[in-house]
């Protein structure tokens, strides 16, 4: 051997081992393998990873690591599929997941694996080699950024992303569907695009101003959407900072609360309807001779039922019971116009007749097509202790004997207020009223109200529950008959308003 090369093979041994030093302390496993399968070279980082000591120069040294499993965690890889085994075959394994387990790592380990064949010049493999890392926290960061994304695609919230310049760089499947806008025609764009209008410069203004501050922004917004149509969303933008501190993005979450706020807007005017309602619910007044009591249970929130008792100059007492047609808000509106024209023309000491032509007369004006109120006005004379009435297609009223025989039928005296400009009522004669009886007047949701087998409460049915109570007090009789019914129809769902007006003469008088 000449001096140079015992120089040349020197300065190779030198840099073998300059390159054993530096594989040997490499992060990344690094493992070797010739053609037969017996393990040439296995860096620290590898037995560090894989939890094992490797033998080297042993045949299958690599296939005997126990526990190479597939990405599910249950299935092993069979000797020819490890990464190592393809890679001495000629084959390249590039960036797989394989997953690990021995008893040293009884846990389990995660590696993302690289693999190459080995070759000599002439280009025939003469072995081959892998180099992995441990991803478990890798693995475990990633299934959480796919958890969040999976969130973020699924949420029913709008999310929009932008940069600082508020330039929209994502937007979520719920931004399209609330919008209107697709990803395409909202990206690149500014939130300009579902601008309403409705908010002046200053109000944006301040929005822009607190958010570059590095301020978040939660408030209600009105926004517009593609199609044109407004709606309101409750919005928070929050800045976004990198780990310098500065700011990179604006994200927004807003929610359409339109309907919410529909729906907490009928509330708020339902609860004020209620509330004026029960305005109208005058109480019984107190009359030497007389036990009046009423009751009045509307189906939905208001109603169309309405009752009253109007004291007149002449020390008579107006009483009123009326029904508007259909149910809920709209019919409590039309009933307290009925009742405010009522009450205006019964002031001016108009006759009952009189008086539901009058109302009538100005509801044509004001009731929609197919509107109208049925109304009965009676008038009670306390001294003469007489009642006369008129009705506008009314459910009759009837006077009851003390016996419990019935007297009088209070029928109709005229058609429906509301539907017919020349429309005549009648007054009905004077009835006497003698010591013990009772005078009952009620809407029609009360005999028409049906059990579960279709058959009605019926007018035979009160009168024999008013025969049966007639000891009772007067409210007790109208609140008895409202409990009556209910029970009838074993509590189903209410579908009509079930008002009543019970008068009795005192039969000592």
């Amino acid at each position: 051997m000449t001096a140079a090369t015992g120089w040349k093979y020197e300065e190779l041994a030198q840099r073998a081992e300059a390159l054993q030093i530096v594989l040997e302390s490499l992060p990344t496993g690094i493992v070797v393998a010739d053609a037969d399968g017996r393990l040439l070279f296995c860096n620290p980082a590898a037995e560090k990873i894989l939890g094992t000591s490797v033998t080297l120069d042993a045949p299958d040294a690599w296939t005997s690591i126990y526990g190479w499993y597939l990405p599910d965690q249950v299935t092993v890889l069979p000797p020819e599929r490890l990464p190592l085994t393809r890679a001495i075959r000629g084959e390249e394994v590039i960036d797989e997941l394989v997953f690990v387990r021995n008893f040293e790592r009884p846990a389990g380990v995660w590696i993302r694996i690289n693999g190459w064949p080995l070759q000599d010049p002439s280009g025939l493999v003469s072995g081959g080699f892998v180099m992995f890392n441990d991803f478990t926290q890798g693995r475990e960061a990633m299934q959480t950024l796919v958890l969040l994304s999976r969130v973020v695609e699924q949420t029913a919230d709008s999310v929009v992303l932008t940069d600082t310049q508020g330039v929209i760089q994502y937007v979520n499947p719920a931004f399209e569907a609330t919008t209107g806008y697709g990803k395409e025609e909202a990206l690149g764009k500014t939130p300009r695009i579902l601008k309403s209008g409705l908010h002046d410069a200053e109000f944006y203004r301040q929005l822009w101003a607190r958010i570059t501050e590095g301020q978040p922004s939660k408030g209600m917004i009105i926004n517009r959407k593609k199609t044109g149509e407004l709606y309101w969303a409750q919005q928070t933008i929050t800045p976004m900072r990198d780990e310098s501190g500065q700011l990179t993005n604006f994200v927004s979450v807003s929610q359409d609360v339109t309907e919410l706020r529909r729906k907490q807007e009928q509330e708020f005017q339902l609860q004020l309807a209620r509330d004026v309602q029960r305005r109208f619910y005058a109480a019984p007044p107190s009359i030497p001779g007389f036990d009046i009591g009423a009751a009045s249970h509307p189906a939905y929130e208001t109603g169309g039922d309405y009752f009253d008792f109007i004291s007149m100059a002449d020390g008579s007492l107006a009483i009123a019971v009326g029904d508007v047609a259909g149910h809920g808000f709209g019919s409590a509106l039309i009933m307290a116009l009925t009742r405010a024209y009522l009450r205006s023309f019964v002031s001016m000491q108009l006759a009952p007749d009189e008086v539901l032509a009058q109302v009538n007369r100005v509801l044509l004006h004001d009731l929609e097509q197919g509107q109208y109120v049925t109304l009965c006005i009676a008038r009670l004379d306390p001294h003469l202790k007489t009642l006369s009435y008129a009705s506008a297609a009314h459910v009759p009223g009837c006077v009851i004997r003390e016996s419990g025989d019935l007297k009088h039928t209070l029928d109709s005296s005229g058609p429906p207020l509301g539907l017919f400009s020349e429309s005549t009522f009648f007054l009905q004669p004077l009835i006497r009223l003698d010591p013990g009886e009772m005078v009952v007047l009620l809407t029609d949701g009360i005999a028409e109200s049906a059990s579960q087998d279709g058959n009605q409460f019926g007018a035979q049915r009160v009168l024999d529950y008013i025969r049966s109570h007639s000891h009772d007090s007067a409210q007790q009789i109208a609140n008895g008959i409202y409990q009556a019914v209910r029970a009838y129809v074993k509590h189903d769902p209410q579908d009509d308003d079930i008002t009543s007006v019970v008068i009795k003469v005192d039969s000592s008088t």
